[in-house]
């Protein structure tokens, strides 16, 4: 045996491959939300939402993080493509969980806009 050669147990397992799921997978093979969503959209929990058990799957996740966030947070924070997103929430908003709250208008105040870019830049940041 060579000196360059590992003995035995001492070689190293190759690590496992990395599970790669189809965006299009998790929402069903669509691709547009059914609900107009957004990126800057801010999302509120309805009550019936936080009285149902929800599971681990990415439906379930989102609404753990998904109030008093915009659509690109919701994105961020599940490290999910901004579209899959967008898709799944369409479905909780039809369904009555997420309520969508108004983006800016022209009736907005300052403060309002400011919030609203400093929301969005922390989920582009978190991207």
């Amino acid at each position: 045996m060579s000196s360059n050669e590992p003995e035995g147990d001492q070689r190293r397992a190759a690590p496992p491959a990395a599970r790669i799921v189809r965006p299009y997978a998790l929402t069903a093979g669509r691709t547009r939300s059914v609900v107009d969503l957004p990126l800057e959209a801010t999302l509120r929990l309805d009550t019936s939402a936080t009285r149902r058990a929800w599971g681990e799957d990415l439906q379930g996740r989102i609404i753990g993080v998904c109030d008093s966030r915009s659509v690109a947070e919701c994105s961020a924070l599940l490290t999910t493509p901004i579209g899959v997103i967008r898709v799944l929430l369409g479905d909780l908003v039809q369904q009555g969980y997420v309520h969508v709250q108004a983006t800016i208008t022209e009736n907005s105040t300052d403060d309002e806009r400011y919030d609203l870019l400093e929301r969005t830049l922390r989920g582009l940041r978190a991207l």
